[in-house]
Parts: C-alpha cells; structure tokens; sequence
C-alpha cells in the first residue's frame, strides 16, 4: 500500500502472499518448530541425566485460569468465530487475506484488493472459517474507491461480529486486531488507537486508488491481515485493517507499529450498497484537484475540467485556482486530506469549507452529490 505524498503516511504494497512468500513463511515457522524441538531435546537430557532433579518431588497443579470475558482472551474467544482467512488463486499466482462476518447468512466484509485479482481475470476465492470449514465464495460486490468488498457463501446461522461506533473511538483506546497475517489464521495482536482521521491513500496490482479517513493503530498488522477486523474493547468491530506503513525499504514487510484501519462507520454504508445494489457510491465537491502542489492545502486544478459544470462547488462559487484550507473545521494541508474528508461524509451533506483566492479568505456552504459510476 503506498502513500504518494511526504504529508501522508507511505504505505506498504496490499496484503498478498505470493507463492514465494507462502514458502519463506513455512521455514521460518520450521525454523521455529525445531528451535523449540532442540530446547526439549537439551531439557529432555538434563531431566533424566540427574543433576538439577534427582530426588525432586515435581508437583502438578489443577487450578483453572479465569479469563474475564473482557479480557484479551475473552473478547479473542468471541470474535474468533467470525474471522475468515480468505485464499485467491488465478492465472497469474495466488494470494491470501482475511475478512469477518457481517451476517449470519454468510456475508464477509473483506478489502478489495484481497479479490481483485480475482475479480478482474478469473480464478478461485475460497473462504476458510474458524472452525476449518471451507466454502466456495461468490463476490457480491467491490469498491475499490474505499478499497472494500462483500462475498457471500452459502452457509447459515454463522457468528455475525457486532458493529461498533468508529466515531466515538478516542486515540488512546485499546484495540485488537485479528487476521491471517503470512497465511497464519486466527492470529490475535494487541494495540491502541495512536491516532484518528490519517489520510492514507492506498493503491496496488490491478487495483484503483483507495483514499482512506483511517484509524491509525499500533496493533501489529502484517501482510495477510488485509480485510480482517479491528476490535474495541467490547469485542465490537470499528474497523477494516487495511495498510501498513514501509520505510521504503524492499526488505521490510512486516509491522512497524503503524496500521491503518478503514472506519467502520464508512465500512458498513459502503457493504450496505455492496448488497443492494452489487456496487457503491462516495460523495464529491465537483472539482478536480492538482496533485503535485506542493504548498499548504488543496489546489482546485487551474484547467478547463477544474470545476464540474452545475456541480456543487461550482454553485458555491468556487474556481480553478482557489486553495481550500479548511473543511467543517478540519485544517486541509494536501489534496489527500480533502478526498478523505470529503469521502467521510454522505451524499446530501451540506458542508462548510474555506477557501483562498487572491489572498482573502471565503467560507461557503456545499451540498454534496454523488459521483457518477
């Protein structure tokens, strides 16, 4: 996942595990396996050479260990069920991610650039359960603007995850994120919220640009993870784990404490549209904007296609030109903080946003509308 300006977070490539990738995985997890086979071979020894033990009475305890249900084991023990890992296969490789349940009758949530692949060139998606079951999945529909997507497969009476409120998240709370990292299912890592509304434009292999209002979270999220879901402290999801951060180095892979998680508030308007209607809509201002400014806030492009005709920003008044510094009370320092913000909203908000044009200040109001697929 990438983040093309030096305001924004850079994010890693999306989540695949190549044939290669699957095959390092498995060595270090037998690097590991034998590691601890070789430590109980040395224990082995010195239990039954003498020494340290002879004589010893060795005492074995019954006690239970409680687990509160809102302890980590005990929202892990309820979220488990719901969590998929999600494997691709098609003519140009394969690939593995996660996703969770968002209805008993066997609708997964899960990113779009997990079936992408899948999607635009053929091959098989098959969704395995935490129970080991393994179903056949059908895509009911993608967005690749929000970078999500709805499968389906036939099941029933399935453990359906609880939605949260990702806008009454505070930086600071206590999260836990559950995935396939690297193919390894049912995977629980332990975090915080380290920061709220991070514009994170995301894009990858055969997949449009994403712009994400994220979550930011310290939660370790490696590749595999893409899809799966972020928890609160309820066990309640308030995000889709979606990016990671990279330093820009081909040899970093993994987490480096910097996750990013789309909104769950914005997950769960974009899946309702998925089901209904097989495909989903964001709101827009009606203008296009330049990229490669480099000052602060966003340039409305300085051409013809700047400003849409009978568009809301054009209504409002705005031209090519104008530098947009603030929206509904959000500071905008780049063009990605704007799309993400706009894109938070609905279609039909009505939104203030400021402006600069020849050194004065202009507040308007604008009336979203939807893009047009």
């Amino acid at each position: 996942m990438i983040f093309p300006r030096a305001k924004s977070a850079k994010a890693a490539p999306p989540w695949w595990e190549s044939g290669s990738r699957n095959k390092s995985s498995r060595t270090n997890i037998v690097v590991i396996a034998l590691f601890a086979s070789s430590i109980g071979g040395v224990l082995g020894v010195t239990a039954t050479g003498g020494g340290f033990f002879q004589g010893a009475n060795l005492v074995s305890s019954s006690s239970v260990i409680e687990r509160a249900p809102d302890s980590v084991a005990g929202i892990a023990a309820r979220v488990l069920p719901s969590v998929v890992s999600i494997a691709t296969r098609g003519n140009s490789g394969g690939g593995t991610g996660s996703g969770f349940i968002i209805d008993s009758s066997g609708f997964i949530l899960t990113n779009n650039h997990v079936i992408a692949s899948v999607a635009k060139s053929g091959g098989t998606l098959r969704v395995r359960l935490n129970n080991g079951d393994i179903y056949n999945a059908k895509i009911i529909g993608r967005d690749a603007s929000y970078d999500l997507a709805v499968l389906k497969i036939v099941a029933t009476n399935l453990p359906a995850l609880q939605f949260g409120d990702s806008d009454k998240v505070a930086v600071g709370d206590s999260v836990i994120a559950i995935g396939s990292p690297l193919g390894l299912s049912g995977t629980v890592t332990l975090g915080i919220i380290s920061a709220k509304n991070r514009p994170v434009t995301a894009s990858g292999s055969g997949s449009a640009n994403s712009f994400i209002n994220a979550l930011q979270t310290d939660a370790a999220i490696n590749p595999g993870n893409s899809g799966g879901p972020l928890v609160d402290a309820t066990g309640a999801v308030i995000g889709v784990n979606s990016a990671i951060a990279s330093l820009g180095s081909t040899s970093q892979t993994g987490s480096i404490g910097l996750g990013f998680a789309i909104p769950i508030n914005q997950a769960r308007k974009t899946a309702d549209q998925l089901i209904k209607d097989g495909k989903a809509t964001y709101p827009i201002l009606g203008i296009s904007l330049d990229m490669d400014f480099t000052g602060l806030g966003a340039l409305v492009a300085k051409s013809a296609t700047g400003i849409m005709a009978g568009g809301p920003a054009q209504r409002a008044g705005l031209k090519p030109g104008d530098i947009i510094i603030e929206f509904q009370d959000r500071e905008i320092n780049a063009a990605e903080e704007l799309i993400v913000a706009v894109r938070s909203k609905n279609v039909g908000d009505t939104v203030t946003l400021t402006y600069v044009r020849g050194g004065k200040e202009i507040s308007v109001a604008v009336t979203l509308v939807a893009a047009k697929n």
